[in-house]
């Protein structure tokens, strides 16, 4: 994943989606940063995404939080040929695990250190 700014995308308007994929990767990385990379660049590219928050823990847990205003924006991106192509590829060579959780948004705060 790119490089992303020490804070959280900020509250968003419910309601919204969220997509949380938790992941432990393989020691098997080769193309996998390419492939996020790419994967950041086409979801921008969905009408409707709103964001995303990135973390990893240093036991190697890493967590993707993608909001989406709509369920259409998400299924769009659920749909993309390559994002599909990339989670075949996850699947075969760099996941030991993951989960995927979807969800509608219906509150939403925040707080910011002025």
């Amino acid at each position: 994943m790119s490089d992303h700014p020490a804070a959280p995308v900020p509250a968003l308007e419910p309601p919204y989606y969220v997509a949380v994929f938790t992941s432990v990767r393989t020691a098997e990385q080769a193309g996998y940063p390419e492939t996020a990379a790419r994967m950041e660049e086409l979801v921008k590219q969905v009408p409707g995404y709103l964001g995303m928050d990135h973390a990893e823990t240093p036991g190697g847990l890493s967590i993707t939080v993608g909001y989406f205003r709509d369920a259409d924006a998400l299924a769009q991106w659920r749909s993309n040929a390559e994002h599909r192509s990339a989670r075949q590829r996850g699947r075969a060579e760099w996941y030991e695990s993951y989960t995927l959780h979807v969800a509608k948004v219906e509150r939403s705060s925040g707080f910011s250190r002025a």
